[in-house]
């Protein structure tokens, strides 16, 4: 699949999530309106299905720097990360993003927004300080290609719809469990319905962040790629990436939420234990390592 393709079938896998996360809220709604036999219950859930997905689209990349406790990023104050930046999305053709910056140590940058008109770039100070200008312009070509390559949209509605299914599955199952005046109660019920219906709001916000983890992955070795092809010079991005991995300095106001829109883990990187295999399944990037090693080998 080319770049082209990979940008269609972002748009498409964007409006897919979106659907899905309707489909599991209208769902966990229905099984929970029919054990109780409250038909109110269906329609709360349809509303917050609806509203929650304008939000996602709307208004998720606000949400995203409040959460980083990102500021605006002025010419004067933050030149190179300014310029560097103007001339790379002229270089890509696209309009020049709002920039933010974070205030904090560690070394780390992301991008946002629903579309490339309505982009965000944002970097913490600890990157800006640590990297060369050239490095500088491998990490920005890196999340200008998440712009480009419509990533930025599915990665932040994915902020906002994995967080909810789990928001909204909580409730409905402690309805469930503790709520009383169920159909079994009144002896017309199914308990192994009930049974497989809470199994399934369990699962759901699992199943939604296991989907979330691995989209992200696979975002972050195309947006390498796409950004090495921007640049020209793939030894530069590798090069910041080792600088940025080597500092392993954790985030002071890292999220869960939000950590996959990063260019790198946003929490430090654990100590290698016999369970890494599990960590790895849990891990919103794919490792450092293999990262560097697809990058110089296209070189």
């Amino acid at each position: 699949m080319n770049l082209y393709e990979q940008r269609a079938s972002n748009v498409r896998r964007t409006w897919a999530l979106i659907v899905i996360f309707a489909v599991v809220v209208i769902g966990i709604g229905y099984v929970t309106a029919w054990y109780f036999g409250n038909p109110a219950i269906l329609l709360i859930a349809s509303v917050i299905a609806i509203a929650t997905n304008f939000y996602a689209y709307w208004a998720s990349d606000k949400l995203v720097l409040s959460l980083s406790r990102a500021r605006p990023a002025s010419r004067e104050e933050f030149f190179n990360f300014y310029t560097v930046t103007e001339n790379l999305a002229i270089t890509a053709g696209l309009p020049m993003p709002k920039l933010y910056v974070i205030d904090d140590p560690a070394p780390n940058a992301f991008a946002t927004g629903r579309d490339e008109k309505h982009a965000v770039v944002a970097a913490t100070t600890g990157i800006l300080s640590i990297l060369t200008r050239t490095e500088l312009e491998g990490v920005i070509a890196h999340e200008l290609s998440h712009v480009k390559n419509r990533d930025i949209l599915l990665m932040t509605v994915a902020v906002v719809l994995t967080g909810f299914v789990a928001i909204v599955a909580d409730i409905f199952l402690r309805m469930s469990l503790f709520g009383g005046g169920g159909r079994d109660r009144e002896g017309g019920g199914n308990a192994l319905f009930l049974v497989l219906a809470v199994v399934g709001i369990i699962l759901a916000p699992i199943a939604a962040k296991l989907i979330h983890l691995a989209i992200s992955r696979r975002r972050e070795y195309l947006a390498d790629e796409s950004g090495a092809l921007l640049t020209r010079y793939p030894q530069e991005l590798a090069s910041a990436l080792k600088k940025i991995s080597n500092a392993n300095i954790p985030l002071h106001h890292a999220s869960h939420a939000t950590a996959h829109l990063f260019i790198d883990e946003p929490f430090g990187k654990p100590e290698q234990s016999r369970f890494a295999w599990i960590e790895r399944l849990f891990s919103t990037h794919p490792p450092i390592a293999e990262r560097v090693k697809r990058l110089l080998g296209s070189a």
